[in-house]
């Protein structure tokens, strides 16, 4: 039955938005998506054919999907972790766990997807819900598999929000209209599934063609949108946020330019062009004939006109401009250099720093998303919300493991006569090598293994003085200066016994 009310009006922003995600979302994919658009200039007097015959034939050099993956690498590298109190052990939070979205993604794969999209669009909507249930008690639930699961939605398919500042001053989403689902009825009709979310109910309903049509208005038994925002970056608009691509897909566009002017050059210099009269009669390919009228002047002769590939390394100079712009706009001159890195060691660590700073920021905001899907998995489940804790790590460690080896094992080798030195060096090799859980252990080993290590005080003298008098044996001192026995080490000495000298 076709219902008359109007849908409501789509939110001021998503119109504006709109293209500047599309814009993303293709130059993260690349190949046949980037090239569908206008992304590549038309010459003038260049036919369709030939356009498209530039466009199959010019490279992508994705930097975009590059760098979003380079993020979430190192983002989820160590994995978060989560403190569920007394909810720990529950049958329905283990499923959940495993099979996050009913497709099979377990909760970590489902928030790591949800990172790359948002990087890409600058924001995501994660949605908790639970199915419609008659089960009267939580073990029914449990063998119809009933429990809460989340949905990713990308900008695209929201297409209105509504915050509301609560009495206590906290915005809070009071409505979300979202398209959960695109049917294609044939060539010319499409059918589209959309749901609108506010504290007291939910609407869903489909839209044709040729109108609306209404499915069901149902109370919403959770009293609250349960939609969670997750950004990139914020931005100043509530809803919005900002790409990680913002700044990079331009200058991707422009390499992309440049890739094409590259493949004409190339495909010019080695095939010139003919210029000669219409009476002329010539062959094209090698060793080509050409036929000359003989009545022909000699000034209409024809003749090759072949441009010089001197541009060629001009061209492939600007892109590799463009590529180090690239990096130094993302932050990482030093984690994607092809080359030698030439920066100094101050340089590489600011830049280290910067990119951890990134990194960080993006980790509490992904964090504090966590935060708010598990209070709702909590409401939807009857427990209280503060039993789960969500930690992502607040530091990335982005050092450069090789070089502060090297240096670590040339300050070792200097040969200077400290024990605190020895300790800080070892420790710091440790520091390199070993996890949390181990790292401690063996600070303690290395703190008493080397008390005496080139320590050449009064107890090292002792030491030496009680073995030459054969009060102790060579072992028993490296025992106690945390050496291990050596072969024949068991033995005391025999006391040296001076010769009175001869008159």
């Amino acid at each position: 039955m076709k219902e008359e009310k109007a849908i409501t009006d789509t939110h001021p922003t998503y119109d504006a938005y709109a293209p500047q995600w599309e814009f993303f979302l293709r130059s993260y994919l690349g190949g046949e998506h980037y090239t569908s658009g206008a992304f590549l200039t038309q010459y003038v007097s260049e036919g369709e054919k030939e356009y498209n015959r530039r466009l199959d034939l010019t490279p992508m050099d994705n930097h975009c999907k590059n760098i979003v993956h380079i993020y979430s690498s190192y983002l989820w590298r160590i994995p978060p972790t989560r403190s569920f109190d007394k909810m720990a052990g529950d049958p329905s939070l283990e499923s959940f766990l495993k099979d996050a979205d009913l497709d099979g993604r377990s909760f970590d794969s489902f928030m790591r997807q949800a990172q790359v999209w948002s990087s890409v669009y600058g924001h995501v909507w994660l949605m908790m819900d639970k199915p419609a249930s008659v089960a009267g008690t939580k073990a029914e639930e449990l063998d119809q598999d009933i429990r809460p699961y989340v949905t990713m939605f990308t900008p695209e398919n929201v297409f209105d929000w509504k915050y509301k500042r609560s009495p206590s001053g906290r915005f809070e989403l009071e409505f979300l209209k979202v398209r959960e689902e695109v049917n294609f009825i044939d060539n010319t009709e499409t059918e589209s599934f959309f749901r609108e979310w506010t504290p007291e109910t939910v609407r869903s309903y489909r839209i044709r063609n040729d109108g609306v049509y209404a499915e069901e208005i149902v109370p919403n038994p959770l009293g609250r949108v349960p939609a969670v925002f997750l950004p990139s970056n914020r931005s100043n608009i509530r809803g919005i946020g900002i790409s990680d691509l913002t700044d990079v897909a331009p200058m991707q566009r422009a390499i992309y330019q440049e890739l094409s002017e590259i493949e004409q050059l190339i495909r010019i210099s080695n095939h010139p062009t003919l210029v000669k009269t219409y009476e002329t009669d010539a062959s094209a390919g090698a060793g080509a004939v050409i036929n000359l009228p003989d009545d022909m002047d000699a000034n209409l002769r024809p003749y090759q006109m072949q441009p010089s590939g001197q541009n060629l390394d001009a061209v492939r100079n600007t892109i590799n401009d463009k590529v180090e712009a690239i990096n130094r706009m993302a932050h990482m001159g030093a984690v994607r250099g092809s080359e030698a890195v030439k920066q100094s060691g101050i340089a590489l660590q600011t830049e280290f720093q910067m990119l951890n700073a990134k990194l960080s920021e993006k980790a509490d905001l992904l964090e504090l998303a966590e935060e708010h899907l598990w209070s709702l998995f909590c409401d939807w489940q009857g427990h209280d919300n503060n039993m789960v804790e969500v930690f992502y790590p607040d530091s990335f460690d982005l050092r450069d493991y090789d070089k502060e080896l090297v240096f670590l094992q040339q300050m070792r080798a200097t040969g200077v006569k400290s024990t605190v030195l020895a300790q800080e060096v070892d420790k710091k090799i440790a520091d390199l090598l070993l996890d949390d859980e181990k790292l401690a252990k063996a600070h303690l080993e290395i703190e008493a293994s080397t008390t005496a290590v080139g320590d050449y005080s009064d107890k090292t003298q002792i030491y030496a003085y009680h073995m030459d008098s054969g009060v102790v044996t060579a072992n028993e001192v490296r025992e106690k200066i945390g050496l291990e026995d050596v072969a024949g080490g068991d033995e005391l000495l025999q006391p040296k016994v001076s010769q009175p000298s001869e008159a």
